[in-house]
């Protein structure tokens, strides 16, 4: 073996092939010929082919990809040393949803052959064309993968997950079986979705046409609804052309069906299709889209060149196929080939998205997608009835309340019962290895809810409440009084409300001196209602380019309607809402305030969200948005008492130990002007000064506090008090 230093190889032939260059004397020193195989150890160890090259003696030419398989950086020194190979039985490799859903295993295969691979390692998908093995074809290698693919196909990197043999470095071979991480390896055979679902090689499957079994009509739960308008649509256009011919309308059927992510559309249309005896071929439109024009518009004629009657279409995301706006030149050609096959005797069309409004309107022209059918969020008797479909077979323990879940998760859809579903089995499961019956019990399924996060949040910032509820606000009996009765009750109690005729407060608005608890009661709040709760900065939302704000806006309250039982929590709701006409912006903020007033009391009502502003500078938010339908309830928070400020010292010192000469309800009396984070600050003081005099302290004591007293000074400004109590006593009369 020889320690080398590591460096970039400048030739851009050898990037990402699994190809390191040595001096040809390094070569003859570890008595190598060209193109054997060595094994580099730096931080990790990995293996690649070697080749001649014209570097010093003491470099070894690497590209990015071995560098990050070593865990080094350009220049470090790596030790290089000559390895047996062994040819591969078995190759599993994990990459990104593209390259998954687009790629076969035996493409796959082909872009492998003749590369060197360690468990761990990324690899890229060029093919090893420097020195190809025999019987290799690079040319319909690189065709295949830009197909499949498209022009982004030389960027994809995978992961080696697993070898056979194992313990050391592998060469994948014509006869190697490679595959996908829990999906379809070489030699497999296609599986069906539906009858006749369409499987076929480098074909539609390469373009998403996924092999997922449909479930029964009885199984889509909340959904019975839906699926039977579905399945009249298709009953009606397959075996009763005639009738609707004679009723003046077109034998044909063109839907949209739309709803949040995950909530089971491909899975509705799948199984309506099988029920009503119908073919599915199932195209994915971001696999197509990702695809150049020619091979796109190529993959869409595979798909609708099938003959079988009756078939149906599921076109699945087609916003990215044809979005809205700055649509692609192949969008032209996408639609005049789905209206073409949408007037064929025996076929339907449906295409589904999470986001309609980004749809191309030409899509859903009379003569093309001309209805639809909307999955609304299940509500909590519906996942209480998923949850016992999703866990039917699997062993409970029999204290699980089903009922309880379901109400810990407002806003989840089936995909995330589904993920709720697998990540409680992985702690069972954690907890019970040498169980001989082992079961899924309560603890695993709320467990699992610190982990999954719903869909709808995945890219959203929300509060942790850390298992805050009101009961851990000391204090504030007025002020949690009114939360409760403006943000809990339209949620949990909305029959009530119904019963006695009238409609839900929409809104409120903390208002209060800075420090004072604001945001920490928002967490309490969402604590006690286990509310979804989007969290939101006001100057957030605020861009300079026009229009960006108010789809800001849009976006956010859309992610709440699908997250709903929801809670949007504008922070700092001044800087969101200005008094209109006074700002030097361009009319940003203006627009900005607009377009919050139409979400929240606008022609498309909402349903079971409640919005919560904050600010200390009341008088500076929009007075239409403090109007009655709008932010309508005002709270005002106080400054700490001297009751308060004694139950936040405790709760601050509770994992504190402090010394028996320490009074905290003498100490809160003599904190005039502190807010409730100023008291927080003072306990971490003492205990920084108990750390300063040693680090072995074992107590705060009354010394360390009045210490602390001299550093922590109270930081609410009377006049600020002044006017804001006078604000809410106007406000009060």
């Amino acid at each position: 073996m020889i320690t080398l230093t590591a460096r970039l190889s400048p030739s851009a032939l050898d990037t990402r092939r699994g190809v390191v260059r040595l001096h040809p004397e390094v070569l003859d020193a570890l008595g190598l010929r060209a193109w054997d195989a060595v094994r580099m150890t730096g931080a990790r160890v990995s293996s690649a082919l070697a080749a001649a090259g014209d570097g010093p003696p003491g470099v070894v030419l690497v590209d990015d990809v071995t560098l990050s398989n070593l865990g080094v950086t350009e220049g470090s020194e790596v030790v290089v040393a000559p390895v047996e190979v062994s040819g591969a039985r078995t190759v599993t490799v994990a990459g990104s949803r593209l390259a998954a859903t687009s790629l076969t295993p035996e493409t796959l295969r082909m872009a492998l052959t003749g590369k060197v691979l360690t468990v761990g390692d990324a690899v890229s998908l060029l093919p090893q064309d420097l020195a190809p093995p025999p019987g290799a074809d690079v040319s319909a290698t690189r065709r295949k993968l830009s197909n499949a693919i498209g022009m982004t196909w030389t960027n994809e990197l995978l992961t080696v997950t697993h070898v056979e043999p194992g313990g050391g470095p592998v060469a994948v071979q014509p006869s190697t079986v490679v595959g996908w991480r829990d999906g379809a390896r070489t030699g497999d055979a296609p599986a069906q979705v539906a009858p006749g679902t369409r499987a076929e090689p480098d074909a539609p499957t390469a373009a998403g046409a996924t092999a997922a079994e449909p479930v029964p009509i009885a199984d889509l739960v909340g959904r019975k609804d839906a699926a039977r308008r579905l399945g009249e649509w298709f009953d009606l256009t397959f075996s009763h052309p005639e009738l609707l011919s004679r009723l003046g309308a077109a034998p044909r059927l063109a839907a949209l069906v739309s709803g949040p992510e995950g909530v089971g559309k491909a899975t509705l249309v799948r199984a309506v299709a099988h029920h009503a005896g119908a073919r599915v071929v199932e195209l994915a439109a971001p696999s197509v889209a990702a695809l150049e024009a020619n091979a796109a518009a190529e993959r869409l004629a595979d798909a609708l060149a099938a003959t079988d009657s009756p078939t149906v279409l599921l076109l699945t995301d087609v916003e990215a196929l044809l979005p809205a706006s700055d649509p692609p030149p192949v969008a032209t050609v996408v639609l005049d080939a789905l209206r073409a096959a949408a007037r064929r005797p025996g076929f339907a069309l449906v295409v589904t998205s999470a986001h309609p409004e980004a749809i191309d309107p030409r899509l859903r022209a009379p003569e093309l997608v001309d209805r639809e059918l909307v999955l609304p969020l299940p509500d909590g008797a519906a996942r209480t009835d998923l949850l016992r479909v999703l866990l039917r077979d699997v062993p409970l323990e029999p204290d699980v309340d089903l009922g309880a879940v379901a109400e810990r998760t407002p806003g989840f859809v089936a995909a995330d019962l589904v993920a709720l579903r697998r990540e409680a089995a992985v702690r069972s499961a954690l907890r019970q290895r040498d169980a001989a019956e082992p079961r899924v019990a309560q603890q695993d399924l709320l467990g699992a809810l610190e982990t999954v996060r719903p869909i709808s949040m995945s890219t959203s910032d929300t509060l942790r409440t850390g298992g805050l509820t009101l009961d851990d606000v000391g204090d504030m009996a007025e002020v949690k009084q009114a939360l409760t009765e403006a943000a809990l009750w339209p949620l949990q109690y909305p029959d009530s409300f119904a019963r006695l005729g009238v409609a839900p407060p929409r809104g409120l608005l903390l208002y209060g001196p800075p420090g004072c608890g604001k945001t920490f009661l928002v967490r309490a709040l969402a604590g006690s209602g286990r509310l979804n709760v989007l969290s939101v900065k006001g100057a957030e939302l605020m861009d300079k380019f026009v229009g960006e704000s108010e789809r800001a806006v849009r976006e956010l309250f859309r992610r709440a309607a699908e997250a709903a039982p929801a809670l949007v929590f504008l922070d700092e709701v001044d800087a969101l809402a200005p008094r209109r006409g006074q700002s030097a912006d361009s009319g940003v903020a203006d627009r900005v305030v607009a377009a919050l007033l139409t979400e929240l009391d606008g022609v498309e009502p909402l349903r079971d969200v409640v919005v919560l502003g904050a600010t200390n500078r009341p008088e500076l938010v929009d007075p239409a948005l403090l109007r009655p339908g709008r932010l309508e309830r005002l709270v005002y928070v106080p400054p700490p008492d001297g009751a308060a400020r004694a139950e936040i010292l405790r709760a601050a010192a509770r994992n504190t130990p402090l010394g028996e000469d320490v009074d905290l309800t003498a100490l809160a009396g003599e904190l005039e002007g502190y807010s409730a984070a100023d008291c927080a600050a003072l306990v971490r003081e003492a205990a920084l000064t108990a750390m300063r005099e040693s680090l072995a302290a074992a107590e705060v004591t009354s010394a360390h506090l009045a210490a602390a007293r001299k550093a922590v000074r109270p930081s609410l400004d009377p006049a600020q008090l002044a006017a804001l109590a006078a604000y809410a006593e106007t406000r009060r009369s």
